[in-house]
């Protein structure tokens, strides 16, 4: 049974992560050996090692448990209450990062709870949105109760401020409700519902919501050398590395930019030190690998045959696309810049741990929908040869 089980996990999958984080390590070592912060050049590489080898345990934990159980209200209840917890204690023992109080310090460590929250919003809404699946179109009963933790954990986590992690958050949520199996006239109803709650808060806290630093990147998103040396300093300086790469780059070390010039050049910017140094065949191997966990996590969904299951597979692969999209937007100016790392790539700690479980759980899912596929159906067909078989005899 056991060695079954074990024939059955997405290797490749598995294979794909694993490279992807360990291109990543020498990434990070790469881009943090001269930083603005008054540490030793290898100081983020170790912290980086320990957080892969923690994530990698917690990557097995969640790939060895079975993700059928999370749905149950012994687990929601407490994951649920945690979350909320976790971020109502930022406002009493949180410290500011980047212009937002989104951390925690755990001894030496320090968590950012919103992390985790994004993992525990896919759980939920798929585990309660597949228990409806029977009366998922009644509006008052089927559509609008899970969506009342949503709107919790994203305002907790807008008041930070930190509107790009609730902007995510929303748009994970978004995609499961979307794939939830609810008509469109529900999801007309919950849009309107949305605007409708958004709208009073924006008009009248315009201030804190366009603060200064908010519009500065605004301005410097859609002409960053109109003011290079102040609010657009961060993409320009990320042009100058995507540019100064070229095809096949500078050479791996070999980066300019990371000399004191680009600011968070292994979190936010490392997509530009990997375009500087390895050219774009870099950064075509980190996009590939991407894809392909992006791809094979909706592939797993389309195979699955639980409502449950297939609606993880979907919130953990959109997840890693938006995020993706959203970190490597900002690096090349597609989109404003919000301060969200590239995932499996950029230095964190609480990234690379929420990741690690993300991937554990999608993987588990991917077990358990190759073993059903290989192993019932296998015993289904040998069942229906041997009752042939007999029936054949009694004639």
């Amino acid at each position: 049974m056991f060695k079954k089980i074990l024939k059955s996990y997405d290797y490749s999958l598995i294979i794909v992560v694993a490279l992807l984080s360990l291109f990543g390590l020498v990434m990070v070592y790469s881009s943090s050996l001269v930083t603005r912060f008054d540490v030793p050049s290898e100081y983020f590489y170790e912290k980086q090692k320990i957080n892969l080898l923690i994530a990698a345990f917690c990557f097995l934990l969640t790939a060895l448990f079975p993700y059928k159980a999370m749905k149950s209200t012994k687990f929601l209840l407490p994951m649920v209450l945690l979350s909320i917890i976790g971020l109502g204690l930022i406002f009493f023992i949180g410290k500011v990062a980047g212009n937002a109080l989104s951390w925690i310090e755990v001894g030496a460590r320090s968590i950012q709870p919103a992390e985790f929250v994004k993992l525990s919003v896919i759980i939920y809404l798929s585990a309660v949105y597949a228990k409806k699946q029977s009366y998922i179109n009644e509006f008052n009963k089927g559509v609008v109760p899970p969506l009342v933790y949503l709107a919790i954990v994203c305002v907790l986590v807008a008041v930070q401020p930190d509107f790009g992690t609730a902007g995510i958050i929303f748009l994970i949520a978004a995609t499961i409700v979307v794939s939830s199996g609810m008509n469109l006239k529900n999801m007309l109803k919950l849009v309107l519902i949305v605007v409708m709650l958004i709208t009073p808060p924006a008009l009248f806290m315009t201030d804190k919501i366009f603060s200064e630093v908010r519009l500065a990147r605004l301005t410097s998103y859609s002409d960053p050398f109109a003011d290079e040396l102040n609010t657009g300093y961060q993409l320009a300086n990320s042009y100058y590395a995507i540019g100064t790469g070229g095809l096949t780059g500078l050479g791996l070390g070999q980066s300019v930019q990371k000399l004191g010039y680009l600011p968070e050049a292994h979190t936010d910017f490392i997509i530009a030190i990997i375009s500087e140094e390895l050219g774009v065949f870099g950064v075509i191997f980190v996009l590939a690998c991407l894809a392909y966990i992006v791809l094979r996590g909706l592939y797993i969904a389309l195979k699955c045959k639980d409502p449950f299951g297939s609606l993880l597979a979907i919130g953990i692969s959109s997840m890693i696309g938006i995020q993706s999209f959203v970190n490597l937007g900002g690096a090349t100016g597609v989109i404003p810049l919000t301060g969200v790392p590239l995932p499996f790539v950029s230095y964190g700690g609480s990234s690379v741990l929420q990741m690690a479980i993300a991937i554990g759980i999608l993987v588990n899912v991917s077990m358990f929908v190759q073993y059903e596929e290989k192993y019932k159906t296998g015993k289904q067909k040998e069942n229906v040869t041997n009752q042939s078989s007999e029936s054949g005899f009694r004639i």
